[in-house]
């Protein structure tokens, strides 16, 4: 089973590849779990919200494990936990640190910020988003993860298409 994550700055695309590559694999796909905690409980969060939502998303992901063959998109995921806490709080809660190093994806499908920003009340990045895609980038290379850069505006689904195959053929090898 490969757990793929589809991470990067707001407004990517991330939601669109996650579903996007679910369709296409015929597989299924973990929708963001943060967006749907904040729209039932409003936009204003803390400490223990990020916490919640950490978890919730680990158990979404567990929930979906269940139903997939090969493959599972995740759109977001503990890396970007991590980096939220950090340019947030300062500093993450254990909690997703210690998951990140027991629960790792197989892979990570990074979103370059090269798409027009859409404004969103629940986003609030928009003058810092290659700040976080350096940060998401060099948290993957501090933990070794294996990823690839998805970028472009025509070919971006194309894009992501074509590298999760590329893992899939060399799961096959």
């Amino acid at each position: 089973m490969n757990k793929i994550a589809i991470i990067g700055p707001e407004s990517t695309g991330k939601s669109t590849i996650s579903q996007g590559l679910a369709h296409h694999f015929n597989e299924p796909f973990v929708p963001e779990y943060g967006r749907k905690y904040l729209e039932e409980n409003g936009p204003d969060y803390s400490r223990a919200d990020l916490l919640a939502i950490s978890k919730g998303m680990v158990i979404w992901e567990d929930k979906m494990m269940s139903i997939a063959k090969n493959l599972l998109f995740c759109d977001t995921d503990l890396i970007m936990m991590k980096v939220w806490y950090e340019v947030k709080y300062g500093e993450c809660h254990p909690w997703v640190l210690q998951q990140i190093e027991t629960n790792p994806y197989q892979f990570y499908l990074l979103c370059k910020p090269d798409l027009p920003w859409e404004a969103d009340p629940l986003r609030e990045n928009p003058t810092i988003r290659e700040l976080l895609f350096n940060r998401y980038q060099e948290e993957l290379e501090a933990y070794g993860f294996d990823y690839s850069i998805i970028s472009g505006k025509e070919k971006r689904l194309q894009n992501a298409i074509e590298e999760v195959e590329i893992i899939e053929n060399k799961k096959r090898d």
